[in-house]
């Protein structure tokens, strides 16, 4: 299928622009870049209260960010959504995924717990899998203190945070914990390696080019004997028994769409509850681009029912 009209037309922005590649810069020039990009896109959300809290992670402190959609009556529990960012475990942060993170507290009456994981270069694999780890235990022990019912508790993310998000299911029921009801993966990494057909059908021009994908993977993998670890390519775990309901979004044109298809059908393989949408006009990242694609809206409103639909079970 075609470009969506409207997504074709950011492509096309981007390339006028002649802005140098990512993957041209440092890690933090990077992150610079991709903020200021993000923020043309996205959309103004108001948000009833957010607020920064750090929380300890071995010898280190990272950032949450917590959404409220509304005041809460006494004794009142919302169920939560724990978020992960994507930028390829070397950028985004709590910020480039603001507006995201608003919307789904809003539209679907929860918390959100948005997760400022390290990133790589200078923070390696597995890091960012041990802080979003730990974030999940923080939620666990201190839900009541924010409001949160933890019964009711879903995972999500978008692309290194999808994959984030499918890694912290698996971790969580390996250590028996149960309340995770509810994935929301949006085209999350899963592969060991970049060699889907999608990732050389869409390999460049857009958005998400091959040349990057590679330099994210460069940043955060230790060795090669990284990609043999589920920690890293949830695709290759050996187990996905027993995993929370899952809605996985893919776009059409993005390198990633297999591998989120494969993974999709391997969580079906092992009697897991799963639910995909191919956004078919649509390119990486599309999720972010609420304030020009109307798609990302819908998506993002599909996610919201999803996550009221099976929090509320």
């Amino acid at each position: 299928m075609a470009l969506d009209s409207q997504m074709k037309n950011i492509i096309e922005q981007v390339r006028k622009a002649n802005a140098p590649e990512l993957f041209q810069l440092t890690p933090d020039q990077a992150r610079e870049e991709y903020a200021k990009r993000v923020k043309k896109l996205s959309s103004q959300e108001t948000i009833f209260k957010f607020e920064d809290r750090d929380i300890r992670v071995g010898n280190s402190d990272i950032k949450i960010r917590i959404y409220w959609p509304k005041a809460l009556a006494i004794d009142e529990k919302l169920p939560v959504l724990l978020f992960f960012h994507g930028g390829g475990y070397v950028i985004g942060d709590l910020n480039t995924h603001d507006s995201v993170c608003r919307i789904l507290a809003n539209l679907a009456d929860l918390i959100v717990v948005s997760v400022d994981y390290r990133l790589a270069p200078e923070y390696k694999f597995p890091v960012a899998v041990e802080d979003c780890f730990a974030a999940l235990n923080w939620v666990k022990e201190n839900g009541s203190m924010i409001g949160a019912d933890t019964s009711r508790l879903a995972v999500g993310g978008d692309s290194a945070g999808g994959n984030l998000a499918a890694v912290t299911s698996i971790l969580a029921r390996d250590n028996g914990f149960q309340n995770i009801r509810f994935q929301l993966l949006v085209y999350p990494a899963t592969a060991p390696e970049p060699e889907t057909p999608s990732h050389y059908q869409f390999s460049e021009g857009f958005l998400l080019t091959r040349r990057l994908v590679t330099w994210f993977y460069k940043h955060y993998l230790r060795s090669r004997s990284d990609t043999k670890d589920f920690r890293y390519a949830p695709l290759i775990s050996d187990d996905l028994s027993q995993l929370p309901s899952s809605l996985i979004i893919t776009a059409g044109h993005d390198p990633l769409r297999d591998e989120g298809v494969e993974y999709a059908k391997k969580l079906i393989e092992f009697g897991n509850d799963v639910r995909v949408i191919n956004y078919n006009g649509m390119a990486h990242g599309f999720y972010l681009m609420s304030g020009a694609v109307c798609k990302a809206m819908d998506a993002l409103e599909e996610s919201a029912n999803a996550l009221k639909n099976e929090l509320k079970k």
